[in-house]
């Protein structure tokens, strides 16, 4: 039985399940090229049928995430969330009025789900599906968190979990507490959304002049350039504290962000990033620590947005009253999709088990569209035997490369499909790619991908199980002796966020065989395939077009390469 999952929030997309087999997933942006594309998912819905080659009659199952009154509206006045996209995104001025509607909108969203916010979604997302040619089918509406906490427990390979979800704010809730046993989820603790973890980041990053929901991870990168604070002196630790399993607040939302304000006034912006990060480590940490104490349980799967920050998750994973912590690697809501399918066939099938082996779960394109975009460039090209061969030579060389490969990778991150590679050695790269390729803030390091087998020499793991986190989602710290091996791959404080290559991918682990040959370790730097700002690369015409605009000489198009003759 087919079971599509619909998310059309922010990072909207789409999923298709076929009993423990997921089948297609991919985010609205990447068809749309409006990075975190709000609304509802028509281009991933039909993307995903294209996949399996069915027509929109042959699902009779289809699982909707999110009935909060907030959400409800938005989808009765898609205006209000388009309004709210372009302003976030800075693609328009905010007027005078949107004080009040933020203020608003802050407090809208802390509101649970009641039936008449029910009834209107069910009718709205009825309507839309029948006008995409559904019919016959039984829609299932399914709660914010039990969607983010599915996704984490089925697909964390524990058969016995704590399952964590923290985030800004979903269904009334900011957060949930779960166990995970004999293929059942049971609910221990619901966290209201009135005090809220991704609120409060989400605050300091929208008053430090960046953009919520997406510069977050800029604010964690710019907290290792200030001095350290006891947390006695930080003043923002009386925003939040934890008290067993409740997060606990003088203040609400837009209180908060009236604090907030006051207290980056009296500090450069490097110290304030500082102090809000340790915040959310010291609170985020005490919670699950307080869960697991209070469960037994020392196995925890973690979603939602909050688990995007990696230096948080490093500190739950060396946490010595913790086994194991397993991150899912599409933790923000762009990942609701999945969890929503998921979440109706455990209904269903509540034993059922998931092998998630790899993240590559979008389009693959074959010979002939390939050939078709590569016929209207004005680059030469030409078709090569041994790709990996010839792009690690590159790479070797200093050359920075383009590589589209295979299927679209799934979440945020450049798993080796749609990626962008250099020497992981090399300071000067890493500047150049930031500052004329990627442009981004000087501070935001890159990531790399490492060969499995080289990743315990590389990097401090003890006690932790590196299967458990392959995919970008958890910080560690360089071992001394290979910092400058991995210098254009590191942040100041000699940590990394990397992926471990398997045998999941074997051309891009036979390119790193072969950076293994020259530097000793299989390690590259790799960033994700797209100018900052805009989505992920996702067709072969997507590439070529931002092979354009670059000017970078080599684009690895499967298994063509398509070249600069001059620079």
């Amino acid at each position: 039985m087919y079971v599509l999952g619909i998310w059309d929030g922010h990072d909207a997309g789409a999923a298709l399940l076929e009993g423990n087999h997921i089948l297609f997933a991919i985010n609205e942006e990447r068809l749309s090229r409006r990075k975190l594309e709000v609304g509802f998912p028509d281009l991933s819905i039909h993307a995903c049928l294209d996949y399996a080659g069915i027509s929109p009659a042959t699902v009779r199952e289809i699982a909707l995430c999110t009935t909060d009154p907030a959400k409800t509206l938005t989808r009765l006045f898609p205006g209000l969330k388009e309004e709210y996209y372009l302003i976030r995104r800075r693609k328009k001025r905010p007027r005078m009025s949107d004080h009040f509607k933020k203020g608003f909108k802050y407090r809208f969203t802390e509101l649970g789900p009641n039936s008449l916010s029910r009834k209107l979604t069910r009718s709205y997302s009825e309507r839309r599906l029948r006008k995409s040619g559904f019919r016959d089918f039984h829609l299932t509406l399914c709660d914010h968190h039990r969607c983010h906490a599915e996704a984490a427990a089925r697909l964390s390979g524990f058969d016995d979990c704590l399952t964590i979800t923290l985030d800004g704010a979903g269904d009334g809730l900011s957060g949930s507490i779960r166990r995970f046993k004999n293929g059942r989820l049971h609910l221990i603790k619901e966290i209201p959304s009135r005090v809220s973890l991704g609120i409060f980041f989400e605050h300091v990053t929208t008053l430090m002049n960046m953009r919520e929901l997406e510069d977050e991870g800029k604010v964690m990168a710019l907290a290792n350039y200030a001095y350290p604070i006891a947390d006695e002196d930080n003043p923002l630790m009386g925003l939040i504290s934890v008290d067993e399993m409740e997060l606990l607040s003088p203040y609400r939302s837009n209180r908060m962000y009236k604090e907030l304000k006051k207290i980056l006034w009296q500090f450069p912006s490097e110290q304030f990033a500082h102090m809000a990060q340790r915040v959310l480590e010291k609170n985020a940490l005490a919670l699950i620590k307080n869960a697991v104490s209070f469960t037994g349980n020392r196995n925890v799967a973690l979603a939602g947005g909050v688990f995007s920050n990696i230096k948080l998750n490093m500190k739950i994973a060396e946490e010595n009253t913790i086994d194991r912590a397993y991150v899912f690697p599409h933790m923000g809501d762009g990942g609701l999709a999945l969890g929503a399918g998921m979440t109706l066939n455990s209904r269903r099938y509540p034993t059922l088990k998931y092998r998630f082996n790899d993240p590559y779960l979008g389009p693959r394109y074959n010979r002939e569209e390939i050939l078709t975009s590569l016929e209207q460039t004005r680059f030469s090209y030409r078709e090569i035997k041994d790709r990996a061969q010839r792009a690690a030579r590159l790479i070797l060389d200093g050359e920075i490369i383009l590589w589209f490969q295979g299927r679209m990778e799934i979440g945020p991150r450049a798993l080796g499909n749609r990626t962008i590679m250099a020497r992981p050695d090399r300071r000067e790269i890493k500047d150049r790619l930031n500052m004329v390729l990627k442009k981004r803030v000087w501070y935001q390091p890159f990531c790399p991908s490492i060969l499995r087998e080289d990743a315990s020499s590389l990097l401090h793991a003890e006690g932790q199980n590196m299967d458990d986190n392959r995919f970008m989602t958890m910080g560690f710290k360089v071992r001394k002796q290979y910092l400058d091996l991995m210098e254009g791959v590191i942040n100041i404080d000699g940590t990394c966020r990397p992926q471990f290559v398997g045998d999941e991918n074997p051309v891009y682990r036979d390119l790193l065989k072969r950076i293994q040959k020259e530097m000793g370790k299989g390690v590259v730097l790799n960033t994700s395939l797209n100018i900052h700002g805009e989505p992920m690369v996702c067709s072969p015409r997507d590439a070529l077009q931002m092979f354009e605009k670059t000017a970078v000489t080599y684009l690895f198009l499967e298994d063509f390469l398509v070249e600069k003759q001059s620079r």
